[in-house]
């Protein structure tokens, strides 16, 4: 057999030993060990980074998950750090709704790849064109750019051992994640106009004040002062925090 044809036999094999026969002339002793050890490499990687998942399925339905994501998944990264990443790809454009699957699956394990995502992401703010104190209410407010909007059907931070949703509530869960300037990465929980004003800010890249004149039109509000003022609170609490960084300088 050419080498190469023998290399695709063992990594068939090693990928889903049930549904392929192990290369003929192969040491049974040493592909168990091989299997084995690259089995447990792949599980490593994924237990680091979600532990929360892990923590809700039977030890033989999450090998199955790891198992499978190994057969039928071909990642397109050599780096194992990116591991994480080919697996919530799977989850939520390869794999479809399986019998035993927790229907919140592939959002609780995006939201918990996305601590990793932002933890090791190179994006750098241009220091130079931003004042940290600038005029919120009047200027441009600038995001970290270590940081993502993401909305769930499932409220994802709270499931766990004691919560496991059938079915998700009838309002969306907003969250808001980014890394601070210590390097951490944090969550905040934003209610629909929170969320609604990060969006027009990030994606739109619009003043405050035509952010929130836009989100008064849309909520059609009788009292443009209220939504405006609940806007600043909005905005300074995130600058507070560490996912407004200021304004742009003009």
């Amino acid at each position: 057999m050419p080498f190469q044809a023998y290399q695709f036999e063992c990594a068939r094999h090693i990928r889903d030993p049930k549904a392929n026969p192990r290369p003929q002339g192969a040491s049974a002793r040493h592909m168990n060990i091989y299997n084995e050890l690259v089995y447990n490499n792949l599980e490593g990687f994924l237990l680091a980074c979600f532990p929360v998942l892990r923590s809700l399925l039977s030890e033989r339905k999450w090998a199955k998950l790891v198992r499978e994501f190994f057969a039928e998944h071909r990642c397109h990264t050599p780096f194992f750090r990116q591991i994480p990443d080919e697996f919530v790809q799977y989850l939520q454009s390869e794999r479809g709704v399986r019998a035993g699957d927790p229907p919140f699956m592939p959002e609780l394990a995006h939201y918990e790849w996305i601590e990793l995502a932002l933890s090791v992401s190179n994006k750098e703010a241009a220091l130079d064109r931003i004042d940290p104190q600038g005029d919120l209410a009047g200027g441009h407010p600038v995001l970290n750019p270590v940081l993502a909007l993401l909305q769930y059907a499932y409220p994802v931070q709270r499931i766990g051992p004691q919560y496991k949703p059938r079915t998700p509530p009838a309002q969306p869960t907003y969250l808001l994640v980014f890394r601070d300037a210590g390097f951490s990465v944090r969550f905040i929980e934003l209610n629909p106009v929170s969320a609604r004003l990060v969006d027009l800010l990030q994606s739109h890249k619009l003043s405050t004040e035509k952010a929130l004149k836009k989100i008064v039109r849309e909520l059609r509000h009788p009292d443009t002062r209220v939504v405006k003022e609940g806007g600043l609170e909005i905005l300074r609490d995130l600058h507070a925090q560490g996912a407004v960084l200021g304004t742009w300088v003009q």
